[in-house]
């Protein structure tokens, strides 16, 4: 079902992109219907423990955490490419569809800082929004958006200090979560390409489930919850 999933995540990047590359052979304007965006995008994660849901003490893991009062996590930033699609159904409402992937491991803090917990956590934070433009009557452009989030998680592996007490196995959960952003598009000339501005507010809380064997020796929930900080050019046509 996961590599499904991936197929199809990576079947949406590569038609994007498609339309991105043909894009410039359209006649391009800053009044175009669609308009592409190719970003650089800080992910900057928060990852703290919102609750623990259950914990074994006759494991390792478990046994190990119930015997200290400050344990916390954080998920590590990371830059990637973004890709996004926009179609404006007006010059000051469009819908917009946002893709990246973005890898993180996730580590200790409190009682356990440093200690590494989970490796190598792959996820697509799959976006759309529907947005609202301020037309300015000039190149500068502000909008504010919001919409639904999937966070799509693949390839995720126990830590260092995870595989040490004893987990063979980690598993975080896929999660729908909310967005806000707010950004501006500035055109740079009258053929369509631009440069855009953008910032996000994610919220979603997913699950990590460790386990020793068949043993689920510990679940717990986290604040994920990203900013999403982006600059690129753009193309309208």
């Amino acid at each position: 079902m996961r590599k499904m999933t991936m197929l199809a995540a990576t079947a949406l990047v590569a038609s994007a992109a498609a339309t991105a590359l043909a894009a410039p052979a359209m006649a391009g304007s800053p009044d175009g219907k669609w308009q592409v965006k190719v970003l650089g995008s800080a992910v900057l994660p928060d990852g703290k423990i919102d609750k623990i849901k259950s914990i074994d003490a006759g494991t390792t893991l478990g046994g190990t955490l119930a015997t200290l009062d400050a344990v916390g996590t954080k998920a590590n930033d990371n830059v990637v490419p973004t890709l996004a699609v926009e179609y404006f159904f007006t010059k000051t409402f469009s819908v917009e569809t946002i893709c990246c992937f973005t890898q993180h491991h996730v580590s200790g803090t409190g009682d356990i800082a440093g200690a590494g917990l989970v490796d190598h956590v792959l996820i697509l934070p799959a976006t759309a929004t529907a947005k609202a433009h301020l037309d300015t009557g000039t190149p500068f452009k502000p909008y504010v958006g919001a919409g639904p989030a999937w966070f799509f998680v693949f390839d995720e592996k126990p830590g260092e200090t995870a595989r040490a007490l004893g987990v063979d196995r980690v598993k975080m959960s896929n999660k729908l979560g909310f967005a806000l952003q707010a950004g501006m598009d500035i055109a740079i000339n009258d053929k369509g390409l631009g440069l855009s501005l953008d910032a996000k507010k994610y919220w979603v809380k997913p699950t990590a489930s460790f386990y020793a064997g068949d043993d689920l020796a510990l679940k717990t929930r986290h604040d994920l919850d990203p900013w999403v900080l982006s600059a690129g050019v753009s193309y309208r046509f």
